[in-house]
């Protein structure tokens, strides 16, 4: 999701907490289970037949550690929006019928009454309608820091959330993402892409998968592999202010299917190329890597988000203002024509486009197919 051209990789993403050594094992642990507790409330909220607001797991929570009161406005709230979510996937044919969330402590810093807490949300959503040989699971990691504030008698209270990826994809979240804007650059003139209709279904535009030559399952082979175990040879843009890794996760899929180096300078769209030690910004930023495949034929526009298929690639602009900001690469197209998507930022595998849509009704979709 990186756009510009002075990127710094981060290795460390999600850890902006500095680790107090001191903080007690109780109290982590406290702060830990009601952090479970949220985010399992959220994820449950859209597995079929659970979520009700009668068997909230943060309901339970008292005494030395609770939500506060505005905390149980926004949790409500949340589920509020996530269980309309869930109706509105079932009318586009997807549904959940499990779901676990498991939440680890990364770091724990108290001082005096205040107390902040980065955490590690691991989930994944069993699908109800699993094919044969489709995905019978999505999932996801995600990074948050919370904010934890005592009470005289020393009870804590969660006072807020806030999510650390620059991705803020994830199915179970309901934050507005903060949008970089993209760098244009004075050239001959980007193209531009076409938007795609998110209508179930759109006409049919199948693939031929022998026609360009590209090997698609070891497209698939690298996502799958790498989805959440970055590739170590090449700098991780997961960073709080590096603005994603998306893209540049993208353009490893496609470079290990077989798309070669255009070398050249940075800057220039036209050119395209990834190493451990340099990266186009066509590689790594969403605008510029549409404005390469594009203009270098690479990719082809499709009409409807559901003509994708494996090897293609999505993008979405979340707030429509015409600069995008996020790349996926779809991994598996199951039997009913819904096309599933694999992504960094957050970390993701097996996503349907069902399920983007859902989520983000009024963003912009682009589609093209490699």
């Amino acid at each position: 999701m990186v756009a510009g051209v002075a990127l710094v990789p981060n290795w460390s993403a999600g850890a902006a907490v500095t680790d107090d050594p001191t903080v007690d094992a109780a109290t982590k642990a406290t702060f830990q289970r009601l952090a479970d507790a949220v985010f399992t409330d959220r994820t449950q909220a859209l597995v079929d037949g659970a979520g009700s607001a009668g068997t909230r797991h943060t309901s339970g929570f008292s005494g030395s550690v609770r939500l506060s009161g505005g905390q149980t406005h926004e949790q409500t709230s949340a589920l509020t929006t996530l269980r309309a979510r869930k109706s509105l996937l079932a009318k586009l044919g997807e549904k959940y019928k499990a779901g676990s969330t498991k939440v680890t402590l990364d770091a724990t810093h108290v001082a005096g009454r205040r107390a902040q807490v980065a955490v590690t949300e691991t989930t994944t959503l069993t699908y109800d309608k699993a094919t044969a040989k489709g995905p019978k699971t999505t999932g996801f990691q995600a990074h948050h820091e919370l904010t934890f504030k005592a009470d005289r008698q020393g009870d804590w209270q969660l006072t807020g959330i806030k999510d650390t990826d620059d991705g803020y994809l994830a199915v179970n979240q309901v934050a507005t993402p903060s949008v970089a804007k993209a760098k244009t650059t004075a050239d001959d003139g980007p193209p531009d892409a076409p938007r795609a209709s998110t209508s179930r279904f759109g006409a049919a535009n199948p693939k031929n998968f022998s026609a360009s030559g590209y090997d698609y399952q070891a497209m698939v082979a690298y996502a799958q592999e790498y989805w959440n175990n970055y590739n170590p040879a090449y700098p991780d843009y997961n960073g709080q202010g590096d603005g994603g890794d998306c893209t540049n996760f993208v353009s490893q899929v496609l470079k290990a299917g077989g798309w070669k180096h255009v070398p050249g300078y940075t800057n220039d769209f036209h050119k395209w190329f990834g190493t451990a030690d340099i990266q186009s910004d066509s590689f790594v930023g969403v605008n510029e890597f549409s404005w390469f495949a594009l203009s270098s034929k690479r990719v082809t526009p499709l009409a409807n988000v559901y003509q994708l298929d494996v090897g293609d690639v999505l993008q979405m602009d979340f707030n429509r203002d015409g600069s995008k900001d996020h790349s996926m690469i779809v991994t598996y197209r199951d039997r009913y024509g819904v096309p599933y998507v694999t992504y960094h930022s957050t970390n993701t595998y097996n996503r349907s486009v069902a399920s983007l849509v859902a989520s983000y009704p009024n963003a912009y979709y682009y589609a093209y197919r490699t």
